[in-house]
């Protein structure tokens, strides 16, 4: 069933009235780039549930996806996935006012989806048609719309209110995610298909997670500085930090440093 224009218009309406809902209350969280976390508790259990699953189920089979299939296979999977979800870039880039970054957009999505075959291959990036990455979630950031709190969703991983809005608005340009009509079985295979090439993605940087004090925090704070930096496109001030300096703090830290004696 193909999603109508009021369908879409409806669900950009509703992420908006859903993270503005919260923005009041997140504001100095916002303005001070700490994470704002008031569920932290049921976060947390969110978090400890999906990471069993990642451990004992994605994370193995993404680890035997890349020593068993070969590198350019690989390539040609995650070049395949980008190029299919990028009209989510192209429509967003839009949205935010960026009109030749958009047109550029749509001139890389056509050149992949036929030169490319399907996407496979990327000869777009070797004529200066470079990759970006948009979505509704940035989109309402850059319109001005706050982070709202931080959110652990089973499955789906870390979030805020204002990128799961967002992604309710991206829903009707990703087909694939789709799965509540059509062929559901086609769908939940492309879905467990790009969720296992996304997994391989990460794997490097598994052992910083592990190794990590708090790798709810450690996660938590790692998502939060990522959409931070792709919402500014880059352009982060010197001084900021997403890091939430009060759960590492030692209390020894803050004691006022003693003088040392003068010499006699």
């Amino acid at each position: 069933m193909k999603e109508s224009g009021l369908t879409t218009l409806g669900r950009i309406l509703l992420a908006g009235s859903l993270a503005l809902a919260v923005g009041c209350a997140s504001q100095s969280a916002v303005t001070s780039a700490e994470a704002y976390d008031p569920l932290q508790p049921v976060n947390r259990v969110f978090y400890r549930f999906n990471d069993l699953g990642d451990r004992y189920v994605l994370r193995p089979v993404a680890v035997g996806y890349s020593r068993v299939v070969p590198a350019k296979i690989r390539t040609g999977v995650h070049n395949f996935f980008s190029n299919l979800l990028y009209p989510v870039t192209i429509a967003n880039a839009f949205l935010q006012g960026k009109f030749r970054q958009s047109g550029r957009d749509g001139a890389r999505f056509l050149l992949n989806t036929t030169v490319g075959l399907g996407g496979l291959f990327d000869p777009a990036s070797r004529v200066g048609l470079m990759e970006n990455d948009e979505d509704f979630g940035q989109t309402l950031a850059v319109w001005g719309v706050g982070n709202g709190p931080y959110l652990v969703i089973p499955i789906l991983g870390p979030s805020t209110l204002r990128n799961t809005a967002g992604d309710a608005v991206d829903l009707p340009l990703t087909p694939f995610l789709n799965i509540t009509d059509g062929d559901r079985g086609w769908r939940l295979g492309t879905w467990a298909i790009y969720q296992v090439d996304r997994r391989s993605g990460f794997l490097d940087a598994d052992a910083q997670v592990f190794e990590a004090y708090d790798p709810y925090i450690f996660v938590r704070d790692a998502y939060l500085q990522n959409r931070r930096y792709r919402s500014l496109d880059g352009n982060v001030p010197e001084d900021d930090s997403y890091l939430d300096e009060s759960e590492f703090d030692d209390p020894e830290d803050d004691a006022p440093e003693t003088a040392e004696p003068a010499g006699e």
